[in-house]
């Protein structure tokens, strides 16, 4: 089992604020039994009252904690696509996300590059606030 991010609680708590039922701590992602196995961190549903349905998604949470932002963003752009092909073959219905910190936005945003491969790959990311303990945005 992977160690939980630093924000693991956090978020969780976060997104049951917003009405999110958390139905995986951690989502299990099975490509290929016994080689390709992943766990992302979280899975969650909410009730859309007017559709009847329930909305899917998964979040992985990053805190962007490490000396390179350039290092780890390449490390979690790759995991997040990893995340993203498993997720269109075993359950294309459930949305994945990347959670991360308002301060790594802010860090983010200061290398547009980044925004750019953000938009070009089409990442979903939720932002929080880590001081305040509350959801920022979706960027969809």
């Amino acid at each position: 089992m992977a160690a939980k991010d630093l924000y693991h609680s956090l978020v969780r708590e976060v997104l049951e604020k917003e009405g999110w039922t958390i139905t995986h701590d951690p989502y299990h992602l099975v490509l290929e039994k016994n080689a390709m196995e992943y766990e992302i961190d979280l899975g969650a549903e909410k009730l859309l009252a007017a559709e009847k349905e329930n909305e899917k998604i998964a979040i992985e949470i990053k805190s962007f904690s490490k000396s390179s932002l350039l290092y780890e963003f390449h490390a979690v752009l790759g995991q997040y696509m990893v995340y993203l092909y498993g997720l269109e073959k075993i359950e294309p219905d459930r949305i994945l996300y990347l959670a991360i910190p308002l301060s790594a936005e802010k860090k983010i945003e200061k290398l547009p590059a980044l925004g750019e491969i953000i938009e070009s790959f089409k990442l979903k990311i939720i932002i929080f606030d880590e001081i305040n303990k509350t959801l920022v945005s979706w960027k969809r």
